[in-house]
């Protein structure tokens, strides 16, 4: 009887790996938040460089709105509340937005 019996075994070398959506986080440009302003929040909550703060603020002025960085969704959530928060304690209207990568 013994050679009747056959056990099932399976074992999983691989482990899951799920890869978060990425979310840009988007400034819009108005003309009422000093350039010098948005340049600190960037530095300040996106980690940006002067040089890349002052680049960014360049780009979103001629284009209208700009990219300044690139999260997994609770991140992009978290930080673009952030940097409107501190804005608006300032009275200024920077737009901030998220959008699917």
């Amino acid at each position: 009887m013994a050679d009747d019996i056959k056990v099932k075994t399976e074992s999983k070398t691989g482990v899951s790996h799920f890869e978060p959506s990425m979310w840009k986080v988007i400034f819009h440009n108005d003309d009422v938040t000093p350039m010098q302003f948005v340049t600190q929040i960037m530095i300040e909550i996106f980690s940006k460089t002067e040089d890349q703060a002052v680049n960014l603020c360049k780009t979103i002025h001629e284009k209208g709105k700009g990219v300044v960085a690139v999260y997994p969704y609770d991140i992009a959530e978290t930080k673009s509340m952030e940097a409107t928060e501190v804005a608006r304690s300032q009275s200024y209207p920077l737009k901030v937005s998220i959008e699917q990568e």
